[in-house]
């Protein structure tokens, strides 16, 4: 059953990112083919503005608790980040601790492709040159190439979000990763599915090639009390009501050399996952007795709270105003409209702003290869 909850949060957050897309994001696009570099500098800090909202809403709006314990982060630093899907909303959970650990600003995320064409969230996923995948690694391999080398030849730190499980944890993905489990004489989960370590040690190879990576960040994440396992959850107004997150921080020099010795490295990361959430889950329903993180949050608590209501404040104001605007203005209807028509062409003939921004930076690195020859 549809809750007023659930369609308060999901029309929020639909209506801040479709309206940030058209008069937040847009404006700034043509930048893309002078400097795509300062582009991506400014629209990462745009999008970050928007990552504070569904963390306001959850904790602010409905209550959500957030438990940090393990290692942490330490702040700004370029990491690769692996979680456990638990649920198909993982990704935004954690939103909530990166909050207090980390910028919102570096993390970038791989995501099924599919979800590029969604109006509002995949357009400023576009422009936020998340990473989309097919899920197929032969047609995903040169993708990711393009755009981990993008990010290192701009010096643009970031920390990519992966999830080696493929998927969220359901119980035909649970079969299906038992089918695995014999077919290759492994042990069976029941809180964390088989890993795919093809994807995951290309980008920590890639990224250590490049010099843009500090370290890898192995979060466990659990849910005591309920688990909101899709969108569907959300609309009936089931929001977690904590949500914990056990770190785990590995420097980049602590990281095998080889590809088959970071597989086996993955897969115990896995193993041990799978230990500390039936720990979780059959004890106290904590990773921690502390219920405290090693490393202190780079925000203070009180400054998460003055984040988390100017967020509500400024996206409420932003999202009436722009109501107001298109009622009031035909201008800003016409703008509106041909906003909608651009995006909607550029990812039908061109496959999504990622795609040109990778192109303009082709260009502007052979303009700067020409005249550096020409010298």
């Amino acid at each position: 059953m549809v809750s007023w909850r659930g369609v308060y949060f999901v029309c929020v957050l639909f209506l801040g990112s479709f309206f940030g897309s058209v008069f937040m994001l847009a404006p700034f696009v043509p930048l893309m083919f002078l400097s795509p570099s300062w582009y991506r500098w400014i629209t990462d800090r745009i999008v970050a503005t928007w990552l504070t909202l569904p963390v306001a809403l959850l904790e602010l709006v409905f209550g959500a608790k957030v438990v940090i314990t393990g290692d942490g982060f330490i702040p700004g630093e370029r990491s690769v980040i692996i979680m456990n899907h638990r649920t198909r909303l993982d990704w935004m959970f954690l939103w909530n601790g990166l909050l207090r650990y980390s910028y919102l600003r570096l993390e970038k995320i791989c995501l099924k492709s599919s979800l590029k064409a969604v109006p509002g969230f995949g357009w400023a996923m576009q422009v936020a040159a998340f990473i989309f995948i097919r899920r197929k690694w032969e047609e995903d391999k040169s993708h990711f190439e393009a755009m981990l080398d993008y990010f290192c030849d701009i010096n643009e730190p970031l920390q990519l979000l992966f999830f080696p499980e493929g998927t969220d944890l359901t119980d035909n993905t649970k079969a299906r990763s038992h089918e695995f489990a014999e077919k290759n004489s492994l042990e069976k989960y029941e809180y964390v599915l088989h890993p795919r370590t093809t994807g995951f040690t290309f980008i920590v190879d890639r990224l250590r090639e490049g010099n843009n990576l500090d370290a890898i960040h192995d979060i466990t994440v659990a849910y005591p009390h309920n688990i909101p396992q899709t969108e569907k959850h959300i609309l009936s107004g089931n929001f977690p009501k904590e949500i914990h997150f056990h770190v785990s921080r590995y420097p980049v020099s602590s990281l095998p050399v080889s590809k088959e010795a970071l597989q086996q490295w993955c897969q115990e990361r896995w193993q041990e996952k799978e230990s500390r959430l039936r720990a979780f889950y059959e004890g106290e329903r904590y990773f921690d007795a502390t219920r405290r993180s090693r490393i202190p949050p780079c925000k203070s608590e009180f400054r998460v709270h003055l984040i988390k209501f100017a967020s509500l404040l400024y996206w409420t104001s932003f999202i009436t105003a722009s109501f107001v605007a298109l009622t009031m203005c035909s201008i800003v209807r016409w703008y509106t409209l041909a906003m909608i028509v651009v995006f909607i062409l550029q990812e039908k003939f061109f496959g999504g702003l990622e795609l040109i921004e990778l192109a303009c930076h082709r260009y502007h690195n052979g303009r700067q290869h020409t005249a550096g020859k020409s010298e």
